[in-house]
């Protein structure tokens, strides 16, 4: 059983992690992906605010918000986009992931003009319950080859409404991201 109590969260920026801290939390998410992690998908949570939880045996779980850019309805948005969340097999269904998301969601709330993510069938619930709305749009990405259709995201896309701001209208044209390398979304 695990004492609950003993449970440690810390948020920092990447620049204020050590090496080995960022170690232990890309062996934690490759452990918790099952090996479906690789470098991209590493880089895609760097550079942003990290939200983790220690516990007895060590890193439990992890998220991190980063920025991207969003392209709707003619306005460029700062969306504070959830990456590399992850909590640990013994420790899930226990709140680690709202705790997780609790830290980061602040975050969004005062520095962006929206959240976003891309969310698994298995994780989709998490974020539905805490308020996240499903994008009913068209998604695509800016590739160096100009605009790209992303059908398959059209059914994970979550998006939150920071500091009450208005969320994109659907009617109003697609989801436009920021290209990067790796999974787009």
């Amino acid at each position: 059983m695990t004492d609950h109590a003993t449970d440690l969260l810390t948020t920092a920026h990447t620049c204020q992690l050590s090496d080995t801290a960022l170690a232990g939390i890309r062996s934690l998410l490759v452990t918790v992906f099952e090996g479906d992690f690789g470098d991209e998908d590493w880089a895609h949570g760097l550079g942003g605010i990290h939200a983790f939880v220690r516990d007895r045996k060590g890193l439990a779980a992890h998220g991190s918000v980063i920025m991207r850019r969003v392209l709707h309805g003619g306005r460029s948005y700062r969306v504070g986009y959830i990456e590399a969340v992850g909590v640990r097999a013994d420790r899930r269904r226990q709140g680690l992931g709202g705790r997780v998301m609790a830290a980061l969601e602040p975050v969004i709330d005062g520095a962006y003009d929206l959240g976003g993510l891309s969310a698994s069938d298995d994780g989709a619930e998490l974020y539905r319950v805490r308020g996240w709305q499903l994008w009913r749009g068209r998604v695509e990405a800016l590739s160096p080859d100009g605009a790209v259709h992303l059908p398959d995201e059209e059914d994970s896309t979550y998006l939150r409404q920071a500091a009450h701001r208005p969320l994109p209208d659907p009617a109003a044209g697609a989801l436009l991201f920021d290209w990067r390398d790796g999974d787009v979304l």
